[in-house]
């Protein structure tokens, strides 16, 4: 499965653009990679790992802004269509690599 968050947080004043940072801080330390501006993807094994991991976005999301969350499988991800631009083949972003311990 493959979760991926698209934000779109005010960043016009200074506090604005820290909770701003501090979000997509976090959202590279929960293990997302950034498809493209304010739009992070991350690989998930499990329902139960989604519900976790929404619970852990709700509380580090800023009170301003739109947060969205969708949840796919990926045989529906390796569908994206690029009308413009390619993937980046740098980032190993595979269910092969993934350990679970």
């Amino acid at each position: 499965m493959r979760t991926i968050v698209f934000f779109d947080l005010p960043n016009v004043y200074a506090k604005d653009k820290r909770n701003y940072l501090l979000f997509r801080k976090y959202l590279l330390s929960e293990g997302f990679i950034m498809l493209q501006e304010s739009v992070y993807s991350k690989i998930v094994l499990n329902s139960e790992q989604v519900n976790l991991l929404l619970e852990r976005i709700r509380k580090k999301s800023p009170k301003k802004g739109i947060i969205q969350v969708l949840t796919i499988t990926e045989k529906q991800y390796a569908n994206i269509e690029y009308i413009i631009g390619e993937g980046s083949s740098k980032i190993i972003n595979s269910e092969e690599k993934l350990i679970v311990l």
